[in-house]
């Protein structure tokens, strides 16, 4: 009996400390996806530009070919030619898509791993 009493505060120690480190573990997810809250506004802001440059290869392509395009870089306005500037606005288009699908990704990993942590907490 007293073997058995000895033993049991160190079990309850052990189960309070695993429970811990679980609780920890999850806290530290959750303040991973709260860093998310502002990717509402970047995609809203990356559409907003997305649709600009969609509005901007049509008016490009619009042009003659001999139609002179500017850049704007820093204070000056550098002429550029029409291919590269097409060329320019698809590249940025594709790099926002990207970064986008990478946040949402890793926005979807992170839920994931709250959603286990909370599983196996519960078992």
């Amino acid at each position: 009996m007293a073997s058995s009493l000895a033993t049991a505060p160190a079990a309850v120690r052990d189960m309070q400390s695993d429970l811990e480190s679980q609780a920890n573990a999850l806290s530290k997810i959750q303040k991973g996806t709260c860093a998310f809250p502002a990717r509402k506004s970047l995609e809203n802001i990356s559409k907003n530009h997305e649709v600009r440059k969609q509005f901007t290869i049509q008016e490009l392509e619009l042009l003659n070919e001999g139609a002179n395009v500017y850049k704007l870089i820093g204070p000056v306005l550098v002429k550029q030619d029409n291919a590269e500037a097409k060329a320019n606005i698809k590249k940025r288009i594709e790099y926002i898509t990207a970064e986008l699908k990478r946040m949402d990704r890793a926005l979807k990993d992170l839920e994931e791993k709250q959603n286990s942590k909370k599983e196996s907490e519960r078992l």
